[in-house]
């Protein structure tokens, strides 16, 4: 991969990475909005409980994506950025454009999925 494209990665992968911080902090917001007043009924006090629930689920999935960037930067400081985790394989720059900290080329990922790692 050129110094060019490589520039141009990380400046993509930072920028997610901010963009992830800040749905994240919107949430945690949001799931504070849950903790406050007295809640009249059961039935309020059962759909704040499921809302924070999937406020949670939701930024536990942000927090996973926030250390494939981490990794993936890591990757690409040290010089292993594109080079699948699993078979040592390039992956492809359309794969890294849809998906710029993927950490496995599309067929080593389709395995994962199928087994597990």
């Amino acid at each position: 991969m050129d110094a060019q494209r490589l520039i141009a990665a990380k400046d993509q992968l930072e920028r997610l990475r901010l963009e992830v911080l800040r749905e994240v902090k919107a949430m945690g917001d949001a799931s504070r909005q849950f903790d406050t007043g007295d809640v009249p009924d059961l039935g309020d006090m059962s759909t704040q409980s499921y809302d924070r629930d999937v406020l949670y689920n939701l930024s536990e999935v942000q927090r996973q994506k926030i250390r494939d960037i981490d990794a993936a930067l890591e990757q690409l400081e040290h010089g292993n950025y594109g080079v699948c985790a699993r078979c040592g394989e390039d992956i492809s720059l359309k794969r890294l454009d849809v998906r710029p900290f993927s950490r496995y080329c599309v067929d080593c990922k389709t395995e994962v999925e199928r087994f597990g790692e």
